[in-house]
């Protein structure tokens, strides 16, 4: 039987090292995918570390998945041989449950993530279902749609789904991974951007990305910033950080909404008087769907929206790993095969 390379974490905790394993044909209703670039996500920190249920080891890592369609099981009508196709944290969904029966595919009962229920994309080949593939337009490469399929679609979806209007005054809190393609994607949707960070020094970036106004979050209070600048209609809180997104909420206008897509399991130090009397509201957004993807990348080409991104080699996959944990990437990490 004929073999890839994958990257093993054999236990949690445990270093990423490389692996030939067996490569098998793809069952009824999936397709094998020839990887040939796969983003370096935050949350591979939680797979890495056994952080989520019912896992199992050795662990391939991976949800930002780009290649080529190299092989069809039984059933599959919608892809053929040859298409260019991404997976992301949307890694299929099984049409059966409630959520599924009433279109919502994204909050499946029983919906898989690449690196969770099946092998992810830290290796040469995946095996994915055919509900989870997302077409690559032309215009993108590898590389560029890899961190779409998951940041990008996480961002993009989330400021489309809020309430604001072009024109409107949309914050992001955080300029890293997420964050700097949420404000390119706010400039891009029309909005007037503003993006919060830590520190001055990701001021420069934060403009480039295209942000109209810069907030150091060290430098004062957040919300009164927000507030001396007209408010915002929307704040997307992409930093892990729930101090930092309570710290936002007094910088919504009337009936903003504040939209969590940063994940800690710490709780948000919000209390309702805070919420009443403006009429804030406080949302959480998971990633998006596979069509939601295509949507993502299909806009990304149209406006010119780019992940920055630092490519390193399968074989140096643990590099790229610990760049991201470390907090070192500028912007995102993507591993190319």
């Amino acid at each position: 039987m004929s073999t890839h390379r994958a990257v093993h974490v054999q236990s949690p905790g445990e270093p990423l090292t490389l692996a030939d394993v067996e490569t098998t044909p793809p069952g009824r209703d999936h397709v094998r995918i020839a990887v040939a670039a796969c983003g370096v996500c935050g949350t591979d920190h939680g797979f890495v570390n056994g952080g989520f249920p019912g896992m199992s080891w050795p662990l391939t890592p991976g949800h930002e998945i780009a290649g080529t369609v190299v092989e069809l099981g039984d059933g599959v009508d919608d892809f053929a041989v040859g298409d260019r196709v991404a997976v992301g944290w949307f890694g299929g969904h099984c049409n059966e449950c409630v959520p599924c029966r009433k279109g919502n595919f994204i909050h499946c009962e029983r919906m898989q993530v690449p690196s969770w229920q099946y092998p992810g994309g830290y290796a040469e080949s995946v095996t994915a279902p055919s509900n989870a593939l997302a077409r690559i337009p032309h215009g993108l490469s590898f590389a560029e749609a890899a961190p779409l399929s998951c940041a990008g679609v996480t961002t993009f979806d989330a400021l489309r789904k809020t309430p604001a209007r072009p024109g409107d005054r949309v914050a992001v809190l955080g300029v890293g991974g997420l964050g700097h393609l949420g404000v390119q994607f706010a400039r891009a949707m029309g909005f007037e951007t503003i993006a919060i960070a830590r520190g001055a020094e990701k001021s420069d970036d934060a403009r480039r990305f295209g942000a109209h106004h810069y907030v150091d979050s060290t430098a004062g209070d957040v919300a009164a910033a927000l507030q001396a600048l007209g408010g915002a209609s929307v704040v997307l809180a992409t930093a892990a950080n729930s101090k930092a997104m309570a710290d936002t909420v007094g910088g919504l206008a009337a009936q903003g909404e504040l939209v969590v897509v940063g994940v800690t399991p710490d709780p948000l130090p919000i209390s309702p008087l805070q919420l009443i009397m403006p009429g804030v509201s406080v949302t959480g957004h998971p990633s998006g769907t596979a069509r939601d993807v295509e949507e993502t990348m299909q806009f990304a080409v149209l406006s010119g929206v780019r992940a920055q991104i630092e490519e390193r080699p399968l074989a140096r996959a643990a590099e790229a790993y610990a760049a991201m944990d470390e907090g070192r990437a500028r912007y995102r990490m993507v591993l190319t095969m």
